[in-house]
């Protein structure tokens, strides 16, 4: 099943995507895709619903980010063995975590703006995990029945913010609108494995990032097992999992940074695409 969350920003309805791939309205049977209806009950009630009993929504709507009223937004790094050696960076013993500003979240096709005189602007495909069942000290065996579903995240990222302004690097990762995330919420179920996702990120066409899940150092289940040991995780978390080689900064001899007008596209199988043209603030 996919979820959705369509309309102008503020004010998003929530919507399912049928096996054809048409829109179709859910405010009938609940308010707004939250922690609220992720639990396994909630989910299996909308799986009951006929498809085509549910009002086709005409035109291509915006979509919001496919989760609202969001909690936590926990991102691990260097968490692709792949990724790590392109940085130069050490296998880590224990999944790294840093934290993005809620405020940084946007749809998936919303304009990513870059903070005012940022230079070092770099992109970031990634595997997110939405929770919808409360998560505390749970083991990696039973991890997995924790998740609602999955998702795309594009942890865009300023590097120069991330590395040289003192402190931990939230101050690169949370920056307004570097969170976008969807378009849709894939529950589990249809998802299957998610340690075998193929995924790639292009700018202005050109093949930036290829990669898939199955080179995580830590899998989703060793993820939550970790993190559900350090706090609770509450329907409608989200984790980002980390990102596979070809982010600009491991670009060799010069790395490569975002601009004005460049658009990133985004993929990860069976999870949709997204499409973010680049701005800046003034």
């Amino acid at each position: 099943m996919k979820l959705v969350r369509y309309g102008d920003k503020g004010t998003e309805k929530p919507g399912m995507i049928d096996a054809d791939g048409t829109l179709r309205d859910l405010s009938a049977h609940i308010d707004d895709v939250t922690g609220a209806i992720l639990g396994d009950e909630s989910l299996d009630k909308l799986r009951a619903i006929d498809p085509a009993s549910l009002p086709v929504v005409d035109g291509k709507p915006r979509m919001g980010a496919c989760v609202g009223n969001f909690g936590k937004f926990l991102c691990i790094g260097l968490n692709y063995s792949d990724h790590a050696a392109e940085t130069g960076a050490d296998i880590p013993e224990h999944p790294i975590l840093f934290f993005k500003a809620n405020s940084a979240i946007i749809g998936a096709n919303d304009d990513v703006i870059m903070p005012r005189g940022s230079t070092h602007t770099d992109w970031e495909v990634e595997l997110g995990v939405v929770i919808g069942k409360t998560a505390k000290y749970v083991s990696k065996e039973n991890a997995l029945d924790h998740v609602a579903g999955y998702c795309i995240v594009n942890d865009v990222s300023e590097r120069h913010y991330q590395a040289n302004l003192t402190g931990q690097w939230t101050k690169g990762k949370s920056c307004d609108t570097f969170g976008p995330t969807g378009p849709w919420l894939v529950t589990r179920d249809e998802v299957g494995d998610p340690q075998n996702l193929a995924m790639s990120l292009d700018v202005n066409g050109k093949r930036m990032q290829t990669g898939n899940t199955n080179t995580m150092i830590f899998t989703v289940a060793e993820i939550i097992e970790h993190l559900s040991g350090l706090m609770t995780l509450h329907p409608g978390d989200i984790i980002t999992t980390g990102t596979p080689p070809g982010v600009g900064m491991g670009i060799k001899p010069d790395p490569i940074y975002l601009n004005v007008g460049d658009v990133m596209e985004l993929e990860i199988e069976g999870l949709g695409k997204q499409r973010q043209t680049v701005g800046q603030d003034a």
